[in-house]
């Protein structure tokens, strides 16, 4: 028995060794957030710091799981939104966070890990959902070849593979293959991670993921290099003949301030090899404030994003209209926000909004339904609407919107959220009373030849209620 019982605490100390040991490799490999504990964490770049205040980034101080090589992620994200509009088939337009009005919407479900053992690495993460039908659909590049990528891809938010250089640089070198959430617009993909829910027009009008590599070095306990080769612009597959090349830059030189840029170059217009995208994307974020968790105020933080880019070539000009070579097509954008905690961080108030220009509307979110200026996969020769929101190269687009919400985080699992959000553009785009759909909303009814058009507005204010869990 006495022999049993040694054998058994030996391996139970094994078991606690390779437990501590993944953990570390965890860390070691995960220069974005604080993670739990570890003996080696002092070599990780931001190691220490807390980032849970951060605009875009994981709230939780640690994960509730404790699984050697395998660390688990659940979240759900449930939402409920009224637009004063009030349209009769309850589409929203516009937005990749919301998608139907008046109703108890199942957003998002995501399931998966990360997975680790020795240097090896890999994350997947599914989706379903209403997500899993918004944001593929504004990806064009499955209409090229055979194959639906779109269908193939749309319950994966992030799937790849790869491997830890830990000798490399002061907190080592990460090189991934595969499917990988995007930086830019500065906002997370999982609202759980936001401090609004409806983004501004910088973000929800830029990319949400990528598909290709990625190379992550973390230079030092403040920087991390992101080089990008990627198919393209949130897109599964390839328009033309070359991948899309891009860069992050994350320089965090304290805990209360993190600065970034992510630049990208690309050909991204369908068939027009000629036609060239630039695109840079800029964050600064302050935590300008930190005190007791107390009853009363605990901290303050403030984010300001800008972005600007533009295309050229093949018809279009950049940010000058030419008689020659074409109208003028850029993107500039500015959104900025400031949050306050209080009540020991269970409660925040967040105020913010922004501004965006996009002339040849090349980044306008399309509207959908009988709007729709997406190709007919059944009929090359006309768009899936009748009535197409048109994407021509000189078409105006200028937008600008605010918003200001509640928060209520009774731990870090679950968070209630109550918004309101106005927005604006020069041009009809919102969801009007009569909708998108039809003259009746429902898709079951025929689309008049004449008498019906969808009803596009140029306002827009809804509330917003959600609720947020992650484990």
């Amino acid at each position: 028995m006495k022999k049993i019982k040694i054998a058994l605490l030996a391996l139970a100390a094994s078991m606690l060794t390779i437990q501590a040991k993944a953990q570390t490799e965890t860390n070691a490999s995960d220069g974005t957030q604080v993670a739990a504990a570890a003996p080696q964490e002092e070599n990780v770049t931001w190691s220490g710091y807390d980032q849970s205040w951060i605009n875009g980034n994981d709230r939780r101080d640690s994960s509730v799981f404790h699984i050697p090589f395998f660390t688990p992620s659940i979240l759900i994200d449930n939402n409920f939104t009224h637009s004063f509009n009030d349209p009769i088939d309850h589409t929203v337009v516009g937005s990749t966070a919301l998608s139907r009005n008046d109703e108890i919407v199942i957003s998002a479900i995501n399931l998966g890990g990360d997975f680790n053992y020795g240097n090896a690495r890999g994350r997947i993460i599914t989706q379903f959902g209403a997500r899993s039908q918004v944001v593929p659909r504004n990806d064009l590049s499955p209409y090229r070849g055979q194959y639906d990528l779109a269908d193939a891809y749309r319950y994966l938010d992030e799937a790849y593979a790869g491997y830890h250089f830990k000798n490399i640089f002061y907190g080592g070198m990460n090189i991934d293959f595969g499917l990988f959430m995007s930086y830019i617009g500065l906002n997370s993909y999982y609202q759980q991670e936001n401090w609004e829910y409806q983004a501004s027009f910088t973000s929800d009008n830029t990319p949400w993921f990528f598909n290709g590599i990625r190379i992550q070095m973390f230079l030092s306990k403040s920087l991390k290099i992101e080089p990008w080769i990627i198919n393209g612009w949130q897109s599964y597959g390839m328009f033309n003949a070359l991948p899309g090349v891009g860069c992050n830059i994350t320089w965090m030189p304290k805990e209360n301030i993190k600065l970034l840029t992510n630049d990208y170059w690309g050909t991204d217009a369908a068939g027009l090899i000629g036609r060239h995208r630039f695109h840079s994307d800029n964050s600064f974020l302050l935590r300008y404030y930190q005190g007791a968790r107390t009853c009363g105020i605990n901290r303050m933080a403030f984010s300001i994003t800008g972005d600007i880019g533009f295309e050229k070539g093949d018809g279009v000009n950049g940010f000058t209209s030419d008689a020659t070579n074409g109208p003028a097509q850029y993107f500039e954008s500015i959104m900025a926000y400031n949050r306050i905690w209080f009540a020991k961080n269970k409660l925040a108030w967040c105020i913010g909004g922004g501004w965006m220009t996009n002339p040849g509307r090349y980044l306008v979110l399309a509207p959908t339904g009988d709007a729709s200026p997406f190709p007919n996969p059944y009929n090359p020769t006309q768009t899936a609407g009748t009535h197409p929101f048109t994407e021509n190269p000189g078409d105006q687009f200028t937008g600008w919107d605010c918003s200001t919400g509640i928060s209520w985080m009774p731990n870090q699992t679950l968070e209630f959220k109550m918004e309101w959000v106005h927005r604006e553009s020069d041009v009809p785009y919102f969801a009007g009373h009569g909708g998108v759909t039809s003259p009746t909303g429902y898709t079951t009814t025929a689309i008049p030849a004449t008498g019906w058009a969808p009803d596009l507005v140029k306002t827009e204010d809804r509330i917003v209620a959600a609720l947020l869990f992650r484990l």
